[in-house]
This record gives structure tokens, sequence and C-alpha cells, in this order.
């Protein structure tokens, strides 16, 4: 599969990834509350959004993957990259750490890698 074509594939994981690491740098104090649970909300469907274009990426990269393998590999690089996010808060004036975070970005991979690896199973289309 020619480099281009890949690219088209990547290149939304990417820009997710550029989105999470800016709104990461934004200090704590300059972050207005919409609503309450907001923080769990954006880091839910964020990494929702991250999951499944990781998810579709793999799968369009690599055809012949099994689902089982797109969630797994879905669900570490989410961690991964939730936990990365976390170090770099700790950086952000009033910014801090936090473990739940971390689990509710796991649980946004998850689910977008649940949703897109069976849905493209079941769909070969997709």
């Amino acid at each position: 599969m020619p480099v281009k074509f890949k690219s088209r594939f990547w290149l939304p994981v990417l820009f997710v990834m550029v989105i999470i690491f800016y709104a990461s740098s934004i200090p704590g104090k300059d972050i207005p509350l919409v609503f309450s649970f907001q923080d769990i909300v954006f880091h839910f469907f964020i990494y929702f959004l991250l999951a499944w274009s990781f998810s579709r990426a793999l799968k369009k990269t690599y055809s012949d993957i099994a689902v089982l393998k797109v969630i797994f590999f879905t669900l570490v690089f989410g961690v991964i990259y939730a936990i990365s996010d976390e170090w770099h808060q700790s950086f952000v004036p009033h910014r801090n750490v936090s473990a739940s975070d971390v689990l509710v970005d796991g649980m946004g991979s998850l689910m977008g890698g649940l949703i897109y690896g069976f849905r493209n199973d079941k769909n070969k289309a997709v």
C-alpha cells in the first residue's frame, strides 16, 4: 500500500492527538466551566474519537489484522497516550495529574475500539 494512501488514514489520528495536546496545554484557570463533569465528558469523547480513528487507520493499513488485535492495540495506544497526556499536564500551570482521567480515557479508547472493530467486522465495506 502506497504511503500516500496510508497517510490518508493516519492523519486523522495525528489531528486528534494534536487537539488533545493543545487542550492539555491550556492552564487550568483558563478553562471555562460550561457544565458539571465536563472534564469527564471531554476526556471520554476525545479518546473515543482518537480510538475510533486509530482503529480505522490500523484496519485500513493492515487489512488482515484480527478485530480483537485491533481492539487490544487501540486500548494500549489510548492508555499510553493518556498517561503521556497526564505527564504533559503536570508541567502546565493549574493542571494536575489524575489517574481517574487516565481511567476515563481508557474507557473512551475501549469503546472507540470496540465500536469500530465490531462494526467493521460485520460490515466489510466500512
